[in-house]
């Protein structure tokens, strides 16, 4: 479909329905809604704007109506394809409805609408000692309904949880057009099916979140910082398993590896000895009283076997000192690499050393160079393939190899995604990890819940 072939009917009943500045027609300003942080492109035949749950449902059932496809987007920084509008159709962006509804500090809740952004939900929050736990890189520019669509975490997940974990209830708006309103107010309550942990994750395939109440949580009063470097995986991996086999769990647990390491070095010195082959940042947050207590526990956890050096922070530049290591990776991967290729797999804890072994067999078989960090607590990694991206053999090397990192994931008894999602870039590798007749039942909910099959068509699940 091209961006010229919808219909003046519907044409005209989008803009019986909103007013013709919230209606873009013109490729031109359609294309900047096309893309995500996939770099992938697909021009939508036409963008609208929602600025309410009723306007959402307006467009929904038209769309239903007339089986146009549909994809909501927020900001557009997921990684996956998930909001690239691959079937044509329109784009409802739910970018202007970015309103705070309503905090309740007693209750620790906070009421807002999708397109709020994510560091603004934390501002509101903080004001009253709270915070919402999910917090990915991008949150100062990403919105609550795309880190619900995803199931975003970040490094705090390791102690507080994803976005699933963090979530009371939502509003949102089914594939025929029908209003739903799911969980409720309170952290307890088994009333009904779940729909709230089934909408959440599943890409805007199966509704349109409109509205979410979050579950907040108290700010710790303090946090410290330390780095552990290990002569190995192994090493620093059994340290990781050690750590969170003891009730300390630290708010934070990042992984690098020694390809990862050196790299962040090459681009910015920043002390780690010379020879490491993987690192820890971990951070413990609590009261004052009682945050040296957890800090020695989490210390005592970490040194083992294979520990090359550990390092505590005392201070707020002593802690910026033992985070400029992970800090550099990205940059240094972006000069290396702009158009990497970033997988977040997941692992058990105790079969990270046999992934990162069975990666490095992967990047000597095929001649691609893997980098890998993440978030070690929840053994969730991010395996990042460098590649030239302008070199033929060299993608076909990246997409051969890519198999192979997939299967051995899943041979570990890992899972293909951690946080980033399946849109179309994990899509056909679904029914790897998902027997059929289970995918069959996601299926039928699909078609439960999305009768026409206009919800974001091509995403999350294979054909």
């Amino acid at each position: 479909m091209n961006p010229a072939a919808l219909s003046s009917t519907i044409v005209a009943r989008l803009h019986a329905v909103l007013p013709r500045d919230r209606v873009l027609l013109d490729p031109a300003d359609c294309i900047a809604y096309g893309y995500d942080n996939s770099k992938r492109v697909a021009v939508p035949q036409a963008v609208v704007f929602a600025l309410s749950h009723d306007e959402v449902v307006a467009v929904v059932q038209l769309c239903n109506e007339f089986a146009v496809p549909l994809v909501v987007r927020g900001r557009g920084t997921n990684t996956t394809g998930a909001t690239v509008p691959i079937a044509g159709g329109i784009v409802l962006s739910l970018e202007r409805m970015n309103r705070i509804l309503r905090i309740s500090p007693g209750d620790r809740l906070l009421e807002c609408e999708a397109g709020a952004l994510n560091g603004e939900v934390q501002a509101a929050a903080a004001e009253h000692g709270l915070f919402w736990a999910p917090d990915p890189t991008s949150l100062a520019y990403s919105t609550v309904g795309g880190n619900l669509g995803c199931c975003a975490g970040g490094p705090r997940a390791v102690k507080y949880g994803t976005a699933r974990d963090n979530v009371l209830g939502l509003r949102a708006v089914t594939g025929a057009g029908t209003s739903i309103k799911t969980g409720c107010t309170t952290t307890k309550g088994v009333v009904g099916y779940d729909l709230t942990r089934l909408i959440v994750g599943s890409e805007g395939t199966l509704a349109i979140i409109t509205e979410a109440t979050l579950k907040l949580l108290p700010k710790a009063q303090t946090t410290k910082t330390l780095r552990a470097c290990y002569v190995d995986v192994k090493s620093a991996a059994e340290a990781v398993a050690r750590v969170m086999n003891q009730p300390e769990t630290p708010s934070a647990l990042e992984f690098m590896d020694g390809e990862a390491v050196q790299l962040a070095e090459a681009w910015q010195p920043t002390g780690v000895p010379a020879g490491v082959g993987a690192m820890l940042l971990m951070e413990v947050d609590g009261n004052r009283e009682s945050i040296d207590a957890a800090l020695r526990a989490v210390v005592a956890a970490a040194q083992g076997p294979g520990l090359v050096e550990l390092k505590t922070a005392n201070s707020e530049a002593e802690t910026e000192a033992l985070w400029a290591c992970r800090k550099a990776l990205s940059p240094s991967l972006r000069k290396i690499a702009p158009k990497k290729v970033n997988e977040d797999v997941v692992v058990p804890v105790t079969r990270i050393p046999e992934l990162v072994a069975g990666l490095a067999a992967l990047s000597a078989k095929h001649g691609i160079r893997i980098v890998n960090f993440g978030h070690a607590g929840n053994g969730n990694m991010h395996t990042n393939l460098l590649a030239d991206p302008d070199d033929p053999a060299q993608m076909q090397a990246v997409h051969a190899c890519l198999r192979e990192v997939f299967r051995l994931v899943l041979d570990l008894d890992g899972t293909l995604s951690g946080e980033h999602g399946v849109g179309i870039e994990k899509r056909d590798f679904v029914g790897w990890e998902i027997a059929a007749d289970t995918l069959a039942v996601m299926h039928g909910l699909k078609k439960t819940l999305d009768p026409v099959g206009i919800l974001n068509p091509g995403k999350a699940l294979p054909d």
